[in-house]
Parts: C-alpha cells; structure tokens; sequence
C-alpha cells in the first residue's frame, strides 16, 4: 500500500501510480525491513512507455516518507536522459541536482534529496568525488542505474569497460541498489550490475541465468492501454550480386537468405538509398504513405528514421524533404542535437532522422511511424528503437480505447529482424556467459509470467503476426 499522505501529494499532482509502480513499492519496502546485504539489489525489467522513472521516483518518495530511505542518486547513460529524472522528480517535489562535472567542494549536495549523474562522469572523475563522498555515506541510500544492462562486469577482464566497476565502487555503502531496464540483455551475454543470478539445468547442463525481480511484459502493458500495440510492414525483395570482374551474377531473396555473410550483405544493399525501386526507398514511400494516414486522426504524429551513419541519415533526410516533409535531422556531429530533438518533442517537424540518438530513453509519445534502415541488427537496438512509438500521453489516452490505436513498423525483411519483432512483446530469460566447470546448481528457475490473454485484447495480435508482402522484384530484375 501507499501512504496516505503520499496518496494526497500524487492526487494534487493528478499521478496515479501504476499497479507494477505499486508492487514495486511493496517490493522496496520488504527488501529495506528485512536489511540483508544478499537481497540488497532489484532488477526491474519493464518494457519502454511503463513509466520506470516514475515509479523509481514514487518508490522512494514512498521510502522516504516511512524513514527508511533519506536521499538517493542516479546513475544514467546520457545527459538528455539525465534532464528527464530531474523534471520528474521535480513533478512530485523532490528536490535534486544534475552533476555534469563533479565539483571541487561539497557545495550543499546534502541539501538535495537526490543527485543525478551519467555512467561517463562517474567513471572519468571518480578520483573527485571526495567533494561528494558525504552525500554517497549517507544512511538509507537508494541507488538507481537506469537502463542497468550498461553496466556490464566481466570478471574475466578487470581491465575491461569501466561503467559497472565504477557504479559498484561507488555505491558499495548504499543501503539498496535498484536497476531498472526495458531490454535486460547484452550482445555479449555478460551480467551486469544491479541482476540476480540463478543456476538452473538446461538440456542437462548447468546455465546460469538473470533473474529480474519484478518483471512488467510489454504485452501486459498494451492489454491495459499504458502502451501502444506494434504493427509491423516488412520490404522483402531480391539483391543482386555481381563479382567485380563481372564473371558471375547472382540474385538472393531478402526474407528467406541463412547464409550469414549473404544476409548481412543483403541488408546492407537493402538500406542503399539507389533509385526508387530500391527495397529502402520503397520502404519510405510506404512509410510515408502510412503516417499521412495517421495524421488524419492523430494531427500531431510523427515518424522517425534509424540510419546506419551520418552520411546515410542526410540522403533520407533529402529524399523526404524532396517529398515536401519537414525533417529534423540529428546526429553526433551536430551541436544544436539538443535542441533539435526538444523541438521535435513540440510537434515541429513531421520526421526525425537520426543515426543512434534516438533509442534509449527518448519519449515523444507522438512518433507512431518507425523506418528502421540500419545494418546494426542486435536484438537491443532494435528493439529500444522500435519501442519509441508505443509510448501514450493523457491527451490522447484520454479519447483512444483500450486497446490503443496501434503504432508501425517498417524494415528491410532481414530474418534477424523479423525474429526480434515475433517476439518484441514477451519477456525472455537471458542467458550469460556460464562456467561449464561448475556442478552445484541452485534449484531455481527463470519462469516467464504470462497473461495467457486472449490475442484479441492486444488488438493487431503484437507480437505474434508480421504483415508479410510477396517479393516485389525491383525494377531492373522485372
């Protein structure tokens, strides 16, 4: 339950909390009576669009008010993330400080309920952070690591990335430790900072999984209407291959190639932005096409665009411009990125073209068209970029039904891709890097919590069906 003074504070500020944001609540509270140093860590997987920020915020100020929480810090991947804690915090009156640089004197960082820094500025200044050490002693400290599969630890490489050895390090004296993620795996199946580990048998050999400890499915999410459902448009075609010396020439199908390096090659001539009967322009005109037709009832909605790399992100950039849209484009390279994403935030531009600025932690309930042109094929990518269009506001909760209107996907019909999107719904155990040496296994085991809903309450059945076309052969093939 939550206190009934916290409920009147949330009730002036017209937040009602969650039921998962409730129940991790509960979850704090049971963790910091019983004090054990072994249960002194929380994994929250919750997909994108499930509000974590808020419910981190809301847990602690729940803490807060029953005195076993005093202060707490945050630990974030990006500054424009980092802006976002400080605005919510400061929704349900906590008051709190961004440290960009760490600073040379205490300069009344006890003040604060709650310091917020980025992984980067905790690892390359963490000889400074004497000037801070009394805020990180303080007792009943939370510590929180948003979007915690960053900080992945191998103990095989202590020389390795630095992010989760300098969280630990840091935040060894708090009395709780709380990582929140939407995607809780790597690429590299390494563990990470803030996940508890079981032992399970497999196929009768010993793997060793992450267990999160409160686990919110996006399907759940959808049933109840706090998110979008997906539909997905995959653009199959055939590539063409010619050796250089023009000796041989050979066509694959996109959608059905196994052979890693042809599927790789594939998708990189299928991104190629060539003429318009290329499987990527068609794939913007498609995409286009769509959004107008959102933009009929949904004024403001917009699209956005994942290149593979600056120069890529400029040609799509043009070739919608060409088709008389307004674009924001935004990479790396530009200084005003910034203010560039606040504006498309405002509704001032109908695409966002952007080459990895985009994903993680980016919230502009608008976007409800995603064209994802890029090589990079990992399953944490794409699903942190697709999941930008699920996101839902009060506006339009307020006149949409359950279920909600769905947003759309379009992408080359890599296999890998289509893969991910079968399954972009469900939460999946991940899997680490194992000793096969080892012999005691815990009796534990991952179990997945599911619904068992009927598909028809998610509405375009997200997660299961992928609208497929025929192979459309491009023109110089026809």
């Amino acid at each position: 339950m939550i206190s009934f003074d916290l409920q009147k504070d949330l009730a002036r500020s017209n937040i009602r909390p969650r039921a998962w944001q409730t129940r991790l609540i509960q979850l704090l509270r049971r963790r910091l009576n019983l004090r054990s140093k072994k249960e002194s860590d929380i994994l929250v997987h919750a997909g994108p669009g499930a509000g974590k920020t808020l419910g981190a915020l809301l847990g602690f100020k729940a803490m807060q008010r029953e005195k076993l929480l005093t202060k707490f810090v945050v630990f974030c991947h990006r500054s424009t993330i980092a802006s976002q804690w400080q605005k919510s915090a400061e929704m349900l009156g906590l008051t709190v400080k961004f440290l960009e640089a760490y600073p040379n004197q205490e300069d009344g960082q006890n003040r604060f309920d709650g310091l917020i820094l980025t992984y980067q500025s905790a690892s390359t200044k963490l000889q400074e952070t004497k000037a801070i050490q009394s805020f990180f002693s303080s007792n009943n400290l939370l510590a929180i690591a948003d979007e915690a599969h960053h900080l992945g630890v191998n103990p095989d490489e202590p020389e390795g990335a630095v992010w989760g050895k300098t969280f630990l390090k840091l935040t060894e004296g708090c009395c709780i430790r709380l990582g929140l993620t939407g995607t809780p795996f790597r690429s590299d199946n390494l563990a990470f900072c803030s996940a508890k580990k079981v032992w399970i048998h497999s196929k009768g050999k010993p793997v060793e999984l992450i267990n999160p400890d409160l686990c919110v499915e996006p399907r759940e999410l959808i049933s109840t209407g706090e998110v979008r459902p997906l539909e997905f448009h995959f653009q199959d075609g055939w590539i063409e291959h010619i050796k250089e010396d023009h000796s041989s020439r050979e066509i694959s199908p996109l959608s059905t190639e196994q052979r890693e390096l042809w599927r790789s090659r594939n998708l990189r001539r299928a991104i190629h932005l060539s003429d318009s009967s290329s499987i990527a322009v068609q794939l913007l005109i498609k995409a286009s096409k769509k959004l107008d037709q959102v933009r009929s009832e949904h004024k403001i909605a917009a699209g956005l665009v994942i290149a593979t790399d600056i120069e890529h992100a400029k040609g799509i950039a043009n070739l919608l411009k060409e088709n008389g849209d307004s674009v924001q484009l935004v990479h790396s390279q530009n200084k005003e990125s910034s203010e560039r994403l606040a504006e498309f935030k405002e509704g001032k531009a109908k695409w966002l073209v952007s080459v990895d600025m985009c994903s993680e932690g980016f919230d502009a309930p608008r976007l409800r068209v995603i064209a994802y042109l890029t090589t990079v094929v990992t399953k944490s990518r794409f699903l942190q970029a697709i999941t930008r269009a699920v996101r839902m506001n009060n506006e339009r909760a307020a006149i949409e039904a359950i279920p909600r209107k769905p947003s759309y996907v379009f992408a080359p019909a890599d296999p890998m891709l289509m893969e991910y999107a079968s399954s972009w719904s469900e939460a999946k155990p991940y899997l680490i890097k194992s000793d096969k040496s080892v012999s005691k296994i815990e009796s534990s085991s991952w179990i997945s919590r599911r619904l068992n809903l009927p598909m028809e309450a998610i509405g375009d059945k997200a997660g299961e069906v992928i609208r497929m076309g025929t192979i459309q052969l491009p023109q110089f093939l026809k």
